[in-house]
């Protein structure tokens, strides 16, 4: 009795430290938001400082000396340079991330107009990652060692490494103008499009407005604009997916327990889709944050090539007129969404695997 007393004393402290680690986990996760922030903020704004100061840069050549001297003055661009930095620093914090110069728009109100569009983009390449990423990889760990599972690490290999553009105008090449399958690009048809404009409360995401008519030609016209988009950059994530998976499930089929099912004659394919599928993706959820942080890098090619009017697409319009403002006011508003996205997701990862946070 006095034995089990005392493993019992000591297994209170033990379970306390735990939690402890958690806490402690989550709070330097959450500190981290701040210098990740700050460091690709100052980047974006001293690299855009490079060519100068952004008003010259963009509309300098269609005003005159004196009315480019009052325009920089108005802006504060006249000014050290630092002075404007830590400006241009209390208002981030402040959540103002400037005014473009080329249309004279907000940066957040770009971010709710065109935010949404990149937002259902992401999520239709997520769901093709997933589909084709972990059922391949699970496949390539079954036949391991064997010619399919050399071609499906090719295949790994061709999908993470091959361009995103290319990807996407061979795409379109192939299913649209040569076999007329999709539409060549855009998110919908205009009609399409004029009457999702029309709805009243509209949240932007087009499958969810068309959901909320009922009418199935909206939504297979919508479905049938996101497929090509969806592949070309669900592809780039699927890819490295399929490693993942395929390296982890291995490691987890030689694991004792795998061995045990093993030897009371569970055939292999059950082992797999049983015994070894979940814990060999805990590995995708750790490394999830800077998957999304690929996707909307991609999302940026992938937009512009589709024609696909979200904030990639917008960002590449802002970029071709030089308009240096609205790239660094969108570029740091990614950055906090990236950061915050990639602080959701290690907490998930440390809730499901305690051994991330030690």
């Amino acid at each position: 009795m006095t034995i089990v007393d005392d493993r019992t004393v000591e297994a209170a402290p033990v379970k306390g430290g735990g939690g402890s680690g958690l806490g402690r986990y989550v709070l330097v996760r959450f500190l981290l938001i701040i210098p990740t922030v700050f460091v690709l903020v100052t980047l974006v704004f001293f690299l855009m400082r490079v060519a100068g100061d952004p008003i010259t840069a963009s509309v300098g050549g269609r005003l005159t000396e004196a009315q480019l001297a009052e325009r920089l003055a108005a802006a504060g661009y006249d000014r050290p340079i630092m002075v404007q930095y830590l400006e241009y620093l209390g208002q981030i914090f402040t959540g103002d991330f400037g005014r473009t110069i080329t249309d004279n728009r907000e940066i957040s109100d770009i971010l709710v107009t065109y935010g949404t569009a990149t937002l259902e983009l992401v999520i239709y390449a997520l769901i093709v990652a997933f589909v084709v990423g972990i059922p391949l990889g699970m496949l390539a760990a079954y036949l391991r060692d064997r010619w399919p599972d050399a071609v499906l690490r090719v295949f790994a290999i061709l999908c993470y490494a091959t361009p995103v553009f290319f990807s996407g105008l061979l795409l379109k090449l192939v299913f649209s103008v040569w076999l007329g399958w999709f539409p060549l690009s855009g998110r919908a048809s205009p009609e399409v499009q004029l009457i999702l404009g029309r709805i009243s409360g509209s949240t932007g995401i087009n499958i969810v407005d068309a959901l909320r008519t009922g009418r199935w030609d909206l939504i297979s016209d919508i479905l049938s604009h996101a497929v090509l988009p969806a592949i070309a950059l669900g592809l780039l994530t699927a890819g490295v997916f399929l490693r993942l998976v395929r390296t982890n499930l291995i490691g987890t089929l030689g694991r004792e327990y795998v061995d045990a099912a093993r030897s009371r004659g569970v055939p292999e394919l059950r082992l797999v889709r049983k015994h070894a599928y979940k814990p060999a993706l805990i590995p995708i959820i750790t490394v999830m944050g800077m998957q999304i942080a690929l996707l909307l890098a991609g999302g940026i090619l992938t937009e512009t090539t589709f024609e696909w009017r979200g904030l990639g697409f917008q960002l590449a319009q802002y970029l071709g007129s030089r308009d240096f403002v609205a790239v660094q006011g969108i570029v740091a508003m990614l950055a906090v969404i990236v950061a915050v996205t990639n602080f959701l997701v290690d907490i998930l990862a440390a809730l499901i695997d305690p051994r991330v946070r030690y």
